[in-house]
């Protein structure tokens, strides 16, 4: 069996690694546009501000570990320009040599990932503005921060563009942050995306909210960003407003695709083709709170849909379970976590619920060092089942959005979830738990 794979990263590699220990018989080639496999995406702003010190140390496992100890056929600079399902053929070029090729399969999976939007704002390709997606991007970043660069401008109030703007700080820049919204972190709440403004401000990002970009001014190199209110000098600019799926080249393959433009599966990761697969950030997620298609591309996701993706390409069943739109991030001191819906989510679902703010504590409070959360909770208004929760702290903020991610997956209800057996010691938690108290209240 002849097995392509097109793109070398988290589900590409996971499903290429299932291939192989399942089926010793299956020829496996892998397509990558770049020169680097299966690296941490997420460990990237903290190349830049310092805290990884070798981009080496954000790969997990080499192009050579690949080929040489599992007979992976993994190829860089391959990037693949049209798929034809009807012959089974992947055709592309080859951008060292600038060759064109063309290789059949008999079964392929499409794991290309995805790309930072970039708008085409007037002067962005001007020197000195980046985005931030891959290992080159960073290092392009890093190699850019020279004395004369002192005011970085970060484009996007997301996590990248949130977590940029911290290592930026840690690095001793000055820092801006312009976004479109009215808050940074709109996935969260307004409640806890204020807590994140707080520590901004605190921290010295100058906030330019409600703005948006409409061009980048300067000869050779930005100097200057103007957006629909008013101008700012920059030395440096960083993109960070979202990406979108890799999946252009995919427009004569008679694929479905989402409305972000998202391959759609189903739990085999298998598409509406025949033996054509997708995973990671370039597919769906089936939203188990939804109960529909989503969009969270994430390395979690990525990694879990690849290995599924993998083991049904080599005959063994295996089915993914789905998400419920778990996440976290590490601003400064704060800890900001989120699972299920935000009060937004329910409102476009047209879902009734019920919503709840508690402040809670790490631990027992006469134990030294507890710390303050605050909990955003909400339930569905006529069977109480748990819809989401959001939490934001310094510490112990992970340990309670696990839990509640567990109790999402498997539709508990608000008592269900006070009546948990969670473990109390003084220094690790009160006797009742925050998240069974908001619970509670709820």
């Amino acid at each position: 069996m002849k097995v392509v794979i097109i793109g070398g990263d988290a589900a590409g590699m996971s499903a290429a690694m299932q291939v192989v220990r399942n089926d010793e018989q299956a020829e496996v080639t892998v397509l990558e546009k770049g020169s680097y496999y299966s690296y941490a995406q997420c460990g990237l702003p903290y190349f830049i501000g310092g805290l990884v010190e070798d981009s080496g140390d954000l790969i997990a496992r080499s192009r050579d570990t690949f080929r040489e100890k599992h007979g992976i056929d993994a190829r860089i600079y391959h990037e693949v320009t049209e798929l034809d399902p009807e012959n089974k053929v992947v055709k592309g070029d080859n951008l060292e040599t600038g060759e064109p090729f063309e290789m059949t399969y008999d079964k392929c999976l499409v794991a290309t990932g995805a790309s930072p939007i970039f708008p085409p704002f007037d002067g962005n390709d001007l020197e000195g503005i980046h985005v931030l997606k891959t290992i080159p991007d960073a290092k392009k970043i890093v190699e850019d921060m020279n004395e004369q660069v002192t005011q970085v401008t970060v484009i996007g109030g997301g996590y990248i563009g949130l977590e940029v703007a911290e290592n930026f700080v840690e690095k001793g820049m000055s820092v801006r942050l312009i976004d479109l919204a009215e808050r940074v972190g709109t996935v969260y709440d307004k409640e806890i995306s204020e807590k994140i403004e707080k520590v901004a401000k605190k921290q010295g990002i100058e906030l330019v909210l409600n703005e948006s970009v409409e061009s980048f001014e300067g000869d050779q190199r930005v100097e200057e960003i103007k957006t629909d209110k008013g101008s700012y000098q920059t030395d440096m600019a960083v993109v960070a407003i979202g990406v979108k799926p890799n999946t252009s080249f995919l427009k004569n393959a008679d694929v479905h695709l989402h409305q972000t433009g998202a391959m759609i599966v189903n739990s085999y990761m298998e598409t509406n083709v025949k033996d054509l697969y997708a995973a990671g950030d370039c597919a769906t997620q089936y939203h188990r709170i939804k109960e529909k298609n989503d969009y969270i591309p994430l390395g979690t996701h990525a990694n879990k849909q690849g290995r599924v993706a993998g083991s049904n390409i080599a005959g063994v069943t295996k089915t993914f379970q789905g998400i419920v739109g778990t996440s976290i991030m590490k601003f400064f001191e704060l800890t900001v976590a989120k699972t299920g819906l935000s009060e937004k989510e329910a409102e476009d679902l047209n879902i009734p619920f019920q919503s709840i703010l508690f402040e809670g504590h790490t631990h027992a409070g006469y134990y030294p060092n507890s710390e303050k959360i605050l909990f955003k909770m909400m339930k569905h208004k006529s069977n109480g089942q748990l819809l989401g929760v959001q939490a934001v702290g310094r510490d112990g903020v992970d340990k309670r959005i696990d839990v509640a991610a567990t109790a999402l997956y498997h539709n508990m209800t608000i008592s269900d979830l006070e009546n948990l057996d969670l473990s109390y010691a003084p220094p690790y938690n009160g006797v009742w738990d925050p998240l069974q108290q908001a619970a509670r209240r709820l």
